[in-house]
């Protein structure tokens, strides 16, 4: 990653009940209360989702704490937010999800050079076997790399 990019929240969940296929950096429409608290960490993304609207793509679901100290002109926690994608990327988004098992689910929001931008990832659902494979993979892997550390 690039070293002006400062990692604001994950989504861990998305990557657990998702193959993801496809990823795509959006940029955020938001109000200046909002990018506030986002530079001071307080946002959740593990309920959000990405929703396609006409030629939009829109963040919904996913919460921005009020900003404190704009407490007058303090913005909706939950309202939508726009997403600054390219047209192209948007009708291939419209047109995946369209398809049968595939979501837009939002990966990670960072701040590349002071904005706000959001990592979206097209991805399939998996099934609960699925899950149970990658994490039985996960273990092994796991215990090779300590029996091998243990003989050095």
């Amino acid at each position: 990653m690039d070293e002006h990019v400062k990692v604001v929240a994950t989504n861990r969940k998305a990557t657990h009940d998702y193959a993801i296929l496809a990823r795509f950096e959006a940029g955020i429409a938001l109000f200046g209360s909002e990018i506030k608290s986002i530079r001071a960490g307080q946002i959740n993304i593990k309920e959000g989702y990405i929703l396609i609207e006409g030629r939009q793509a829109w963040l919904l679901g996913a919460h921005i704490s009020p900003y404190d100290p704009a407490s007058g002109a303090n913005h909706d926690p939950l309202r939508k937010k726009r997403l600054l994608l390219h047209r192209k990327e948007i009708i291939r988004l419209l047109e995946a999800q369209q398809q049968k098992g595939l979501a837009i689910v939002p990966l990670r929001v960072y701040l590349k050079k002071g904005l706000a931008k959001i990592e979206i990832g097209l991805g399939r659902g998996l099934k609960k076997y699925d899950k149970r494979q990658v994490i039985a993979k996960r273990d092994a892997e796991r215990e090779m790399r300590r029996s091998f550390v243990g003989r050095g």
